[in-house]
């Protein structure tokens, strides 16, 4: 059973005339094809089967040169300070970014790089940012609950140090974690 439940399969309730002014309606663009956003919307409300999503994504692990889109761990002596509900949390996180990098490595494996469309590069862009994101939100989420004898590898002191032209990352196993 799945952990989150979406209202996508309710049918689109009209808002009363007198709640009107309170409904704030988000923007929206063209539809998609049928097909298509019926797949999309199946795919975003519902868990689907851990067997099927390992597989996949087992099909496109991160390459070789993009250490950016590694999932950052920790290291195992680092749990030992801290309780279960921390670890669940991190476990999760890392589920979640594991997931975007293999749907990043699948989109850029799809396409054609000589000829990539706008459509493309925007897609690239958004989901690229998410893994930032998501992988920031992550860095600030475990500073906190680390012991202070491991703190200060998150922050940046006493690590091994690593520089893109966008981020920087601290090595605390064989994967990042972004200093935003």
């Amino acid at each position: 059973m799945s952990e989150c439940s979406m209202t996508q399969d309710l049918p689109e309730a009209k808002v009363p005339t007198m709640v009107s002014k309170f409904a704030i309606l988000s923007q929206v663009g063209e539809p998609l094809n049928a097909e298509l956003a019926a797949s999309i919307n199946y795919l975003t409300s519902h868990q689907l089967q851990e067997q099927v999503i390992l597989e996949t994504a087992m099909k496109y692990q991160t390459p070789s040169n993009c250490a950016s889109l590694r999932v950052p761990t920790v290291n195992s002596s680092i749990w030992s300070y801290r309780g279960r509900d921390i670890k669940t949390g991190e476990v999760k996180l890392q589920r979640i970014l594991s997931l975007l990098a293999s749907g990043v490595t699948a989109f850029a494996r799809s396409v054609d790089t000589s000829s990539l469309s706008e459509v493309q590069q925007d897609a690239l862009a958004l989901m690229c940012n998410a893994h930032f994101q998501i992988n920031c939100f992550h860095k600030n989420a475990i500073r906190p609950v680390l012991n202070p004898k491991f703190g200060r590898r998150v922050k940046g002191s006493g690590a091994t140090q690593s520089s893109t032209s966008r981020q920087t990352f601290i090595v605390l196993t064989a994967a990042p974690i972004c200093l935003c």
